[in-house]
């Protein structure tokens, strides 16, 4: 890929404070993202509030801000600092709900600032549980029986209908945030309540629970000419069900 001659100074956001679900590789990537950029020529500025990770060391960016990772503190970064592009994705799931909302805001817009790697799109697309699951059925994979839902009584009724175990998957949280599995209204309106408080658009995903199957993942990267690479591949010794974080891998 020829560089890019066209944009002069980079924005990246970091991940913030290390949780389960999203933890040390966020901080590994954006560091290893910061000094690769700083390397082909580019300034590269760096938000991110957690001051004990890698990459708020002030040798790995041009600038760092160690601010709060809110519109309004980054959007001030941002009339400061006026970037050419915005790097989010390696900031896991806080560096992609940071750009829907900044997009939100009008501020990429107002001041031509593009968003590099997954574009807002396809952000929507993976995160909106609905729009995602439309998207395997329009290729042809199966997906499991499934709704979206804004309130409790809904889930509930859907519950009903495809009976239980199922899955409650909030909408834009990360490392399953919010969700868990039910085997039963009592279980089903307590979980989704609380996914629907913690997703930031008051929404959730009902599904019949796949628990106990077996789970192997390909992590492929694809560019828009379907030049395909296999990253990695990871087989979980244990079954679906099972967190990942709290799995053997393969």
């Amino acid at each position: 890929m020829p560089k890019r001659t066209d944009i002069h100074k980079i924005m990246v956001i970091g991940s913030g404070p290390i949780i389960i679900g999203q933890a040390a590789e966020f901080d590994y990537s954006g560091t290893q993202a910061c000094l690769a950029l700083r390397e082909e020529g580019y300034e590269v500025v760096l938000v991110n509030s957690n001051p004990a990770t890698i990459m708020t060391d002030t040798s790995i960016a041009d600038k760092v801000y160690i601010e709060p990772l809110t519109v309004d503190s980054v959007s001030r970064i941002i009339r400061q600092e006026y970037p050419d592009a915005i790097l989010p994705t390696l900031g896991g799931q806080v560096g992609l709900n940071m750009a829907m909302e900044l997009s939100k805001t009008g501020i990429l817009d107002e001041l031509h600032i593009e968003l590099l790697g997954t574009k807002l799109e396809s952000i929507d697309q993976a995160e909106d549980r609905e729009k995602f699951k439309e998207l395997c059925e329009k290729l042809g994979e199966p997906v499991a029986p499934s709704r979206n839902v804004n309130n409790v009584e809904d889930a509930l009724a859907f519950g009903d209908k495809i009976g239980y175990p199922i899955i409650v998957r909030p909408a834009f949280t990360m490392g399953g945030t919010g969700g868990g599995i039910c085997n039963n209204r009592e279980e089903l309106a307590k979980v989704a309540k609380n996914g629907l408080e913690l997703s930031p658009v008051t929404e959730c995903l009902i599904e019949q629970s796949i628990a106990g199957y077996k789970e192997i993942e390909f992590e492929v990267m694809r560019d828009k000419d379907n030049n395909a690479m296999i990253v990695c591949c990871m087989e979980n010794f244990d079954p679906v069900g099972i967190h990942t974080g709290d799995s053997i891998v393969f």
